[in-house]
């Protein structure tokens, strides 16, 4: 009886070890992965490091579409953050870093689209139908009744005395 007892002690050390073991093993993998896929830049300026942060918060991600590319997690975000620093790195601008973007994406890729011919509607469109909305109010409160009411009162008790004889 003793023996069995020592023997499912000895099964429940092992068990309880191998299970902390493989526990232990999936924390270190997913401390692996998560360094990973992390981005590691390294700038020469503080303002290099503001410009790229400033940079990935403007662009857009054209997969996710609502997201920059800073808090993107797709390749093609991965891709443009290190073009992104690759440019900075060679002293470009932050205006040449987004002309190269919308030159490489189109306009869409940044969150600030310029007035053109083709956008101008998105600009000019809520200011018009303001426009046209309170011009619709005011023509209504001005449209005057075509009788006064006392008159219309009037005639209607008329014609109920009228009906009542």
């Amino acid at each position: 009886m003793i023996m069995l007892l020592t023997t499912s002690i000895h099964r429940f050390a092992n068990a309880r070890a191998i299970v902390l073991n493989v526990f232990a093993l999936l924390f270190v993998f997913s401390a692996f992965s998560v360094s990973a896929a992390e981005d590691k830049f390294s700038f020469d300026t503080p303002a290099q490091r503001e410009s790229f942060l400033k940079l990935t918060a403007e662009l857009r991600c054209p997969m996710c579409q609502n997201q920059n590319i800073a808090d993107s997690d797709a390749m093609i975000a991965h891709d443009m953050r290190r073009k992104v620093y690759a440019l900075l790195k060679q002293g470009k601008t932050e205006q040449e870093v987004i002309d190269f973007m919308k030159s490489r994406y189109g306009d869409f890729v940044h969150y600030q689209p310029p007035v053109t011919a083709a956008t101008l509607w998105l600009w000019a469109g809520p200011v018009l139908f303001i426009f046209i909305a309170l011009i619709v109010v005011i023509r209504r409160k001005s449209i005057t009744p075509p009788e006064d009411m006392a008159a219309k009162l009037a005639k209607a008790d008329e014609m109920l005395e009228r009906e009542k004889e």
